[in-house]
């Protein structure tokens, strides 16, 4: 929940930044955009509000952009070594290590409770005042009585003709309104007040019932109601109330434009007049609901210039227009997945079971009272065995399991070498013995030391991190929790399907790393060896508020015949560690005669 408000902040502070250019594309291109077109991208922009609370991933809009997504984010920058000590390789390894310190979530569940309290209380205060508008609207509703006048509804029905709208859209007359109103979602309707049909000439009436139309043909309606919830999720946020005015009004703007658009000049000039006459008659009220004609003096104003300077937009305005709209379209586009908030969480892992030669397998008498799963896959065979797909799709925190992939980073950024992975410990005490000493990287996978890959992580950096998690798929890719713990039950999760699929593609090298560094990584996880086989494995325990919660083992087996990954994940109220899921997997791999 805290991860969640602190990513949706985020987003509102970057929404600060899009509307800053928003509004500076206006001015820019005021001589430009007709206000149909301005209207148009500040609808894209409501579309952009809905990013952070869509409950799938935009990511993939990315991979469209793949200069954008590699060779602006990849650096190529190397890292002196941290000392020219040799490294040490008879360093004993011991499967049952598993280091493991606790984090602390109740302070981050504690304020993560209390921003979502306080936006949801807004909310609350934001819908009521949404509802009694809502409220005093269908009071009107029901007081209005359709439209007797025969006149004015042959007069209704030929404007539909020149609109070219062919579905029927009631019209009805009321004494409680002052102005003419669109109200309905997916119905509809135009609300007359009687003074208007009572003392407008027959050509005023044709002027106010084709720009009512011309709300209906735009479904302004709609927009209105998409405004209203977005300014109750959005409530608190001052840029985005006053670009919804700005919208507002420049509805009305786009309106008044495709009215003078089937109007000749004559015609021009006694629609502002018209708006005139009926701004200086009648009170100003407003619905949200509603798309009105008459709103504020402020936006009278506005409306009579833009009439007065109207013109006839060439097709080279035209084209221009639609350029920058394409162009603004597809800048929101390429943005939006840094909105996402749901699809930074991306609980679980969309696999396309489909394509793979799968056995689902029984092994729950391995697993006990554990909540766990199992993923093998035999590379040579090409199949797959699944205990418990919905967890094995599940993702959650690799906890030390990530430490396979950041060793990598570190001799692909040169931080550490094959030959030198040596880091001094700093003297400064740490929960665990094997800890406080110094450390190579066969040393540091085998005790794992946080300390040694936190330096790494330091080194690198989130911005770098992201990018090398992106391109080699490593689950949600999320870094945005703190740099020194973003993998311990924190922001960066992935499932045990991944986990697979990645010592695999790491197995092949597909990432195109260098391969004396897969080397490197592969003799630092390395188990124990036989005359025929060889067990790779890296163990992985998540501890929070001192309760073991999660645990990992994954790895491969090469036989000389086959190579096999798997993966495997217990979880608990406690208990759950590292040690436990190899115990499993060790068990399940002798039964299957993988492991002698």
């Amino acid at each position: 929940m805290f991860l969640f408000m602190i990513r949706f902040l985020i987003c509102n502070i970057y929404l600060c930044g899009i509307i800053g250019m928003l509004f500076l594309l206006k001015r820019v291109c005021r001589n430009i955009l007709s206000p149909r077109r301005h209207y148009q991208i500040w609808l894209l922009f409501l579309c952009l509000l809905a990013v952070p609370f869509l409950p799938f991933s935009l990511k993939s809009i990315w991979e469209w952009f793949p200069t954008l997504g590699t060779n602006l984010f990849f650096f190529n920058t190397k890292t002196a070594p941290l000392s020219n000590v040799e490294e040490t390789t008879d360093f004993a390894v011991n499967l049952a290590n598993d280091f493991a310190v606790s984090t602390n979530q109740n302070a981050d569940s504690f304020w993560g409770w209390v921003l979502v309290s306080i936006w949801l209380c807004g909310m609350i205060v934001a819908a009521i005042k949404l509802c009694r508008s809502y409220l005093q609207l269908r009071t009107l509703e029901k007081s209005a009585l359709p439209l007797q006048n025969g006149n004015v509804r042959q007069l209704f029905i030929s404007c539909l003709r020149e609109y070219g709208i062919e579905r029927d859209i009631p019209v009805f007359s009321t004494a409680f309104l002052r102005t003419p109103i669109l109200v309905g979602f997916w119905k509809p309707r135009i609300y007359l007040p009687i003074s208007i049909l009572n003392d407008s000439s027959e050509e005023d009436l044709r002027l106010i019932l084709m720009h009512e139309l011309a709300h209906v043909k735009h479904k302004d309606n709609l927009v209105n109601h998409f405004i209203n919830l977005a300014g109750i999720l959005y409530w608190f946020h001052p840029f985005v109330k006053f670009t919804f005015q700005e919208m507002r009004s420049i509805q009305e703007v786009a309106c008044d434009e495709a009215v003078l658009e089937m109007l000749d000049t004559p015609q021009r000039l006694e629609y502002g007049n018209t708006l005139l006459r009926f701004a200086e008659k009648n009170a100003l009220e407003t619905f949200p609901s509603a798309a009105s004609l008459i709103n504020s003096k402020k936006q009278m104003k506005r409306r009579i210039l833009h009439i007065v300077q109207y013109e006839i937009p060439t097709k080279e305005k035209q084209r221009k227009g639609i350029c920058i709209l394409v162009c603004t379209a597809l800048f929101l586009c390429g943005i939006s997945p840094a909105f996402s908030i749901y699809g930074a969480e991306q609980s679980k892992y969309d696999w396309n079971v489909s394509t793979q030669n799968i056995t689902s397998v029984d092994l729950s008498n391995y697993f006990g009272d554990y909540d766990g799963c199992f993923v093998l896959y035999n590379l040579e065979e090409d199949t797959w065995q699944i205990y418990n797909m919905e967890q094995a799709e599940k993702r959650i925190s690799p906890d030390s399991t990530y430490k396979i992939y950041d060793a990598l980073l570190a001799l692909e950024e040169g931080i550490i070498t094959p030959n030198n992975s040596f880091m001094a410990w700093d003297g400064q005490e740490n929960p665990f013995s094997a800890w406080n000493t110094d450390q190579t990287l066969s040393s540091a996978m085998a005790s794992s030391v946080n300390w040694y890959f936190q330096t790494i992580d330091a080194q690198l950096g989130s911005d770098r991190l992201a990018a090398y998690f992106q391109k080699i798929g490593y689950g949600n890719g999320d870094v945005t929790g703190d740099i020194s713990s973003y993998w311990m039950e924190s922001s960066l999760k992935i499932s045990a399907i991944e986990q697979v699929e990645l010592l695999t593609k790491l197995h092949r090298n597909e990432f195109n790393f260098k391969a004396e560094n897969i080397e490197a990584v592969k003799e630092a996880i390395q188990l124990s060896a036989s005359s025929d086989t060889i067990l790779y494995g890296k163990t992985g325990t998540g501890r929070v508020n001192g309760k073991d919660i999660n645990g990992w083992f994954v790895g491969s087996v090469e036989d000389g015949q086959h190579t096999y990954f798997f993966a495997c994940n217990i979880q608990s109220d406690e208990n759950a560690t590292g040690s436990h899921a190899s115990e499993i997997v060790l068990s399940i791999l002798s039964d299957q005669h993988i492991l002698p």
